[in-house]
């Protein structure tokens, strides 16, 4: 039995549309998955009274999957779909589907290479900037107590943080890997730290527009990393799943992905 010598061979893409050196074909699946994920809730939007969709859990994987921007495309149309088809779950057009853009955007720029190396550096402005806006209006203009802004964001300021840090380096290195136990961490917590910056961008506009009072605050605390594990789980779960069925199949990878 002979081994294969020579130089590896590198599949590239010749022709077809594409975004971003992701195909359109890969964009309009993933974007099915979330529409569908769309119907199904997982918690409840305190604020509001509405709920959090189950696609949520996914929004970064797509990032990881196609790239920062063919993924911020796939979850913002998957979502915007699922406004429609299923507003009860889905939430409020504007806001879902800023949210998906941004936690798609955000994975998809978790990168441990040269390539697009700074882009991190928008969804860091993106969050640090929101969580001024959203913690500095509950302190200065309602005066939430600092105790109360602390706890009850608690998960989201960490989860900027991770991604503000080395970190997210270390959990696109962890998805990046062959040892499938690795890839559901490294999507565990990267989805942690991806769709925090996503969450509190969502977060800075639904405090201006309901201005929930301490009291709400306080129980945040308790309920919010309840629904942030759970989504990481989601993500985790069906994230190894799928980049281990992708890497199986041999599909070819899109440019920017992490996997």
């Amino acid at each position: 039995m002979t081994t294969p010598s020579g130089e590896e061979r590198e599949v590239k893409f010749l022709g077809g549309a594409s975004i971003d050196g992701a195909p359109v074909a890969y964009i309009i699946v993933l974007a099915a998955v979330v529409t569908a994920l769309s119907f199904i809730p997982f918690s409840v939007v305190m604020a509001s009274g509405g709920s959090f969709p189950m696609a949520q859990g996914v929004y970064s994987l797509v990032g990881w999957v196609l790239g920062p921007i063919a993924g911020a495309v796939a979850s913002g149309i998957g979502a915007l779909i699922g406004v429609f088809l299923a507003p009860h779950t889905a939430g409020v057009a504007p806001v879902t589907v800023y949210g998906a853009v941004v936690a798609a955007f955000a994975a998809g720029t978790m990168v441990f290479g040269k390539l697009r190396s700074k882009w991190w550096i928008i969804a860091a402005v993106i969050g640090v900037g929101s969580i001024a806006f959203f913690f500095g209006r509950a302190l200065f203009v309602n005066g939430v107590s600092l105790k109360a802004v602390v706890l009850g964001g608690a998960s989201q300021w960490v989860g900027v943080l991770l991604f503000c840090l080395p970190t997210r380096n270390i959990f696109a290195r962890w998805i990046a890997s062959k040892n499938i136990g690795m890839v559901a961490l490294g999507v565990f917590f990267g989805t942690w730290a991806s769709f925090a910056v996503s969450h509190v961008a969502q977060s800075a506009i639904t405090y201006y527009m309901f201005n929930w009072p301490e009291e709400v605050w306080m129980l945040l605390a308790g309920l919010v990393p309840v629904e942030y594990v759970s989504r990481c789980l989601i993500g985790a779960v069906i994230g190894a799943g799928v980049i281990a069925g992708l890497r199986a199949i041999g599909i070819v990878k899109p440019t920017y992905a992490t996997y």
